[in-house]
């Protein structure tokens, strides 16, 4: 397993404190920086805020470069 497949991560379930328990979240956009941008991550059940994601610059232009090489998926039944 390469260590490049944990680079970036995208949260589909977090634990809320208003809530009590883990649930699924959200990811909304926050803030576009020029080397950056910060998103939040809000419970579907409560709407409260659970946590941050902060993606920079280089990421994003590495994971467009990664999709770009990858090309084309083709499925074969």
């Amino acid at each position: 397993m390469s260590s490049r497949q944990f680079d970036n991560f995208k949260a589909s379930s977090l634990f809320c404190q208003k809530c009590g328990s883990a649930q699924p979240v959200r990811e909304r956009l926050l803030l576009v920086l020029p080397d950056r941008e910060l998103h939040e991550y809000t419970c579907v059940t409560c709407g409260d805020a659970v946590g941050t994601r902060e993606v920079t610059a280089a990421d994003v232009i590495a994971q467009k470069l990664a999709a770009r090489r990858a090309g084309p998926q083709v499925r074969i039944l």
